[in-house]
């Protein structure tokens, strides 16, 4: 296989691998520097806010309109989309749904193939702007093969975007301080949902003979996403050594810092055999995606039939739209109370295990609503909502905690979305309307792979703890007696030196 070199700063010294360079006052880092050679905290404050406000508000903005873009047609399902293409016969909603993620799926590896290569302002924009154009579409049609043909087009543009962000903004980050930023960067879902619900209720109203509102549900929202890809493609910040956002002081200081928390020992810069071998049989890679997959089916199908499910507690359409907002904003809390009590902690599948005990408590209430109150079914989907909006990205965030190196993260967070989002094919079919309003088969689902999920972050968590062990006693030193200098230097977290986050 050939070999591709990634770009890089200089690679770092013995004492740099270890998070302290040699005083220096020629040294570009030398102001970021106490006299005893270690980084000065204020500087490092100082320069993680900087990454803070330079990542986080664009890249939230963007999966804001992703999941917005992604989930309003339940919106406007219930404003006329399905009685005016059919969407009632049969499991043709359902076909829909299906459809955005067989693209989806397909193309997420290789969006971050292409990524790695490219600037992501650029490719990231790209995407926003395209997909914006097809949501706007999918407002004039007048068939349900077109709606269809459509939300196809759809998946394929938005394939690239969460595995993009979770790619690009784990390498400005130590493992510990990675948490609680992609949970509240998560919280875009549940803005997204609950502003969702918002604009298809003020939508509602403006129904004109030749345009219903479920029309201009898509027409809005798509026109808003395209016009924010352009303005995205001239803020996005690109990889750390491209950047035009940090000068040359503060690219070395994020490079020790970086160095300080996985070593300079522990890279994977380099694309060939041995680093592909690497990935390919790593356990982490596939437990986190399966544990990924299925944890993530009580928020995706929830988020889609969160409106058709309140509809059915005897809500009418407008009222159902307005009460998602507070399941949204509950879901909001938990993902952020987690994510501080996580990176708190630097622990990450104890909560996991947690939050799938508050779901299976929601899931519980709900198969046995029969006779129960409006209010007893409407407290279990805060439940399953706080429960599952807790840990769905906690699972992302823990699998880039234990990865290592460029190539090693690209493949984990694109193929954990790849797999995970086996979850939206999942969620599409199990709520089945002739099972209305009990969903037996959904909720009965979801819990199961709920705990599918938990199996799979127990199993995660054990057999790193026995790595760790291993690697403690030395057990592990004999890999660097055989591989060559080459392969050395490309090892990733497969290094001795490497620790895990349980």
């Amino acid at each position: 296989m050939s070999t591709v070199d990634a770009e890089k700063v200089p690679s770092a010294d013995s004492d740099t691998a270890t998070g302290v360079s040699p005083p220096s006052p020629k040294s570009p880092s030398s102001d970021t520097s106490r006299d005893d050679g270690q980084i000065d905290p204020q500087a490092e404050r100082k320069l993680l806010l900087k990454i803070d406000l330079m990542l986080w508000p664009v890249f939230f903005v963007i999966y804001v309109m992703a999941f917005l873009d992604r989930i309003n047609i339940s919106h406007a399902a219930i404003q006329g989309l399905t009685p005016e293409l059919g969407l009632d016969q049969g499991n043709r909603f359902n076909v829909a749904l299906f459809a955005y993620y067989s693209s989806y799926i397909l193309l997420e590896i290789p969006s971050n193939m292409v990524i790695r290569k490219v600037r992501p302002s650029l490719w990231l924009s790209s995407l926003m702007f395209l997909w914006g154009i097809i949501n706007m579409c999918m407002g004039f049609v007048h068939s349900y093969a077109a709606l269809v043909a459509l939300r196809v087009l759809l998946g394929a543009f938005e394939a690239g975007v969460l595995p993009g962000i979770v790619y690009v903004s784990s390498m400005y980050y130590k493992r510990h301080e990675y948490q609680k930023r992609i949970s509240l960067f998560f919280c875009s879902t549940v803005v997204a949902g609950a502003f969702g619900g918002l604009l298809a209720y003020a939508i509602a109203g403006l129904s004109t003979p030749s345009m219903a509102p479920w029309r201009w549900i898509f027409i809005i929202q798509g026109a808003v996403t395209s016009f924010l890809g352009i303005i995205a493609s001239f803020i996005i910040a690109d990889w750390p050594e491209q950047t035009r956002y940090l000068n040359a002081e503060e690219k070395e200081l994020l490079r020790r810092r970086m160095a300080a928390d996985v070593g300079d020992l522990c890279r994977m810069d380099t694309l060939n055999k041995f680093a592909l071998g690497r990935i390919v049989r790593d356990y982490k890679i596939w437990l986190g995606s399966f544990m990924y997959m299925g944890i993530s089916v009580a928020g995706l199908s929830g988020t889609f039939f969160l409106p058709t499910i309140l509809l059915e507690f005897g809500w009418k359409a407008q009222e159902a739209q307005a009460r998602t907002i507070p399941v949204y904003v509950f879901a909001a809390g938990m993902m952020i109370l987690g994510a501080w009590a996580s990176d708190r902690l630097r622990h990450r599948s104890g909560f996991i295990l947690g939050g799938a005990s508050i779901v299976t408590v929601g899931y519980a209430m709900l198969l046995a609503q029969e006779g129960k109150s409006r209010d007893y079914k409407f407290a279990a989907v805060f439940l399953v909502f706080g429960g599952a909006f807790m840990i769905t990205p906690m699972c992302l965030a823990w699998l880039q905690n234990n990865m290592s190196g460029h190539w090693k993260r690209s493949f984990a967070a694109s193929t954990q979305v790849t797999i995970g989002n086996f979850a939206g094919i999942i969620g599409a079919f199990i709520f089945v309307k002739a099972e209305a309003p009990g969903y037996k088969t959904g909720y009965s689902v979801a819990l199961g792979m709920m705990w599918f999920g938990a199996l799979c972050a127990a199993s995660m968590a054990g057999l790193v703890w026995r790595e760790n062990r291993k690697r403690d006693r030395g057990d592990r030193d004999i890999r660097l007696e055989t591989l060559s200098e080459e392969d050395k230097k490309n090892m990733g977290d497969w290094h001795p030196s490497f620790r895990f986050t349980l």
